[in-house]
C-alpha cells in the first residue's frame, strides 16, 4: 500500500514538473505584422503557438509562411494555426479549451485609426467587446488562475494630448472609434484583473514599425513611394497631416517587450515607447535623403506640395480625404510621444521602454549598390532590457530599452531584399 502510495506521489511529481514546463501561446491577429514577429520570437523560446487566423478566400498568411515546419506544403510544426474570429465567442472557447494555453497574446484588431471613421461600429465590435469575448472564454473554460493573457493597447488612448510628452499619470482621451474601443478594452482587461485575480496586463504600445507593416500605414506608404519613384515607376503620392508628430519604434523590440510584460511576478500595465518625436514631414524629407534627393516644401495647408530639388518634379501632394476628422479643425499637430525618464514611477500605468530602442536615424535605410534593386526598409539596432531591481517595492519600477540614439545612417550596415516583394 505504502509502494502504491510512493508510485502515485512521484507520478503526481512527473505531472506537475511537465506542467510547469508547458509553454503554449494562443496568439490572435497572429498573420499581422505584431503577431508574425511575436510568434517567431516564442518559437524561439521553445513555445507552442497556436495563432487565430480569419478565414479568407486569398492567401493571408504571408507574414508568418516562413514559420511552418514546410512553408510549401503549410505543414505545422510548433506553429499551428486555428480558424477563429473575435466576433465569435464560441469559436473562441472552443480554441482556448482545445489549446488550454499558458500565455494569450490579444494582437487581433482593426487598427486602422482612420479607417475607424469608416468602420466605427466593426471597430467597436473587434477591438472593444472582441477583447471581452476572449476574457470571457477564458473564464469559461476554467482557467482564470493558470493563463496569462497580454492585451495590445495603444498610445491612441491618449488623442487629443493633455499633456506633452505623455507618462503614465497623462488622462486618456482618445480621439477616434479605434481610441475609444481601445479604452474600453483597456478597463475590461482591468476589469478581469481585478474581478477574477487574472493575470492580465495592457501594454500601451506607441507606434511601431517594420517592413512587415501594412503598405495603407504611413511609414510604409512613404517608403514604398519612394522606393517607386526612385525607381522611375511612381512620380508622386499624396499624404494627410504632414505635421503629425510620432514616437516611431521597430516593432521587434516591442514584441519583446510583450513577452517580458508575462514574465513579471505580478499583473502591471506598461508603456512601451522610445522618447523620440518626429513629424510625418521629418520622416518624408529623410526617406528622400537615402535616394540622394533633396524635398523642398511650397505652399501652404492642403495646397503645400514638396518638390525635389534638384529635378524640381513634385513628389509629395497633401490631400485632405487622408485627414483624420478629428485632427482637420486641431490648431496644432498632434504629437504623441512618451516621457523619456529612468526614476522609479509609482502608478497602475509605468513607462516601460523609454530611451530608445531603435532610434529615428535607424528607421529608414536603403542598400544602394550597382546592379541590385532598392528597398526602403527599418534597420533593428540590438537592444538591452534592464530589468527591476528585484528588491524594488512593489509598483515602483521601470523597464529601460536602450538603443542607440545618436547612430548616424552610414554606421549602419546595409540589408539587401528582393524589391518586388514590397511593391
Amino acid at each position: 500500500m505504502a509502494q502504491g502510495s510512493e508510485s502515485a506521489n512521484v507520478h503526481s511529481e512527473l505531472n506537475a514538473k511537465l506542467k510547469k514546463k508547458r509553454k503554449v501561446a494562443v496568439v490572435t491577429g497572429i498573420t499581422g505584422q505584431d503577431g508574425s514577429y511575436l510568434a517567431e520570437f516564442l518559437l524561439a523560446k521553445g513555445y507552442e503557438v497556436h495563432g487565430v487566423l480569419r478565414r479568407s478566400s486569398s492567401f493571408n498568411t504571408g507574414r508568418i509562411d516562413h514559420l511552418y515546419q514546410n512553408p510549401q506544403t503549410h505543414t505545422e510544426g510548433n506553429m499551428k494555426l486555428h480558424y477563429g474570429d473575435l466576433t465569435d465567442s464560441t469559436c473562441l472557447v472552443k480554441i482556448i479549451n482545445e489549446v488550454k494555453p499558458t500565455e494569450i497574446y490579444n494582437l487581433g484588431a482593426q487598427s486602422h485609426v482612420k479607417i475607424s471613421f469608416d468602420l466605427a461600429e466593426y471597430t467597436a465590435n473587434v477591438d472593444g467587446v472582441g477583447t471581452l469575448r476572449l476574457l470571457d472564454a477564458i473564464k469559461t473554460c476554467g482557467l482564470t488562475n493558470s493563463v496569462k493573457f497580454y492585451q495590445a493597447s495603444t498610445s491612441e488612448l491618449y488623442g487629443k494630448v493633455l499633456e506633452i510628452p505623455q507618462k503614465e499619470t497623462t488622462p486618456f482621451y482618445p480621439r477616434s472609434p479605434y481610441g475609444a474601443a481601445k479604452l474600453y478594452a483597456y478597463w475590461i482587461v482591468v476589469n478581469f484583473k481585478e474581478a477574477y485575480n487574472m493575470f492580465a496586463v495592457n501594454g500601451i504600445l506607441f507606434n511601431h514599425e517594420s517592413p512587415r507593416r501594412g503598405s495603407n500605414f504611413v511609414t510604409r506608404k512613404i517608403s514604398r513611394s519612394v522606393a517607386k519613384i526612385h525607381l522611375g515607376q511612381l512620380e508622386s503620392f499624396s499624404l494627410g497631416n504632414l505635421d503629425s508628430k510620432r514616437d516611431w519604434g521597430h516593432a521587434k523590440d516591442y514584441v519583446e517587450a510583450m513577452w517580458l510584460m508575462l514574465q513579471q511576478e505580478e499583473p502591471e500595465d506598461f508603456v512601451i515607447a522610445t522618447g523620440e518625436v518626429h513629424s510625418v514631414r521629418e520622416f518624408v524629407e529623410k526617406a528622400f535623403n537615402h535616394v540622394g534627393k533633396t524635398i523642398v516644401w511650397e505652399g501652404k495647408d492642403e495646397k503645400e506640395v514638396g518638390r525635389c530639388q534638384e529635378t524640381g518634379v513634385v513628389h509629395v501632394k497633401v490631400d485632405q480625404k487622408y485627414f483624420r476628422p478629428t485632427e482637420v479643425s486641431v490648431p496644432t499637430c498632434t504629437h504623441l510621444v512618451a516621457q523619456p525618464t529612468q526614476q522609479p514611477l509609482c502608478s497602475c500605468r509605468q513607462t516601460a521602454a523609454v530611451g530608445t530602442a531603435c532610434s529615428f536615424s535607424c528607421l529608414l535605410h536603403v542598400p544602394i549598390a550597382a546592379q541590385e534593386q532598392f528597398i526602403l526598409g527599418i534597420k533593428r539596432i540590438r537592444v538591452e532590457f534592464f530589468h527591476p531591481d528585484p528588491s524594488r517595492v512593489k509598483g515602483q519600477n521601470i523597464w529601460v530599452c536602450w538603443g542607440c540614439r545618436d547612430r548616424e545612417f552610414q554606421t549602419l550596415t546595409a540589408f539587401s531584399a528582393d524589391f518586388s516583394g514590397f511593391l
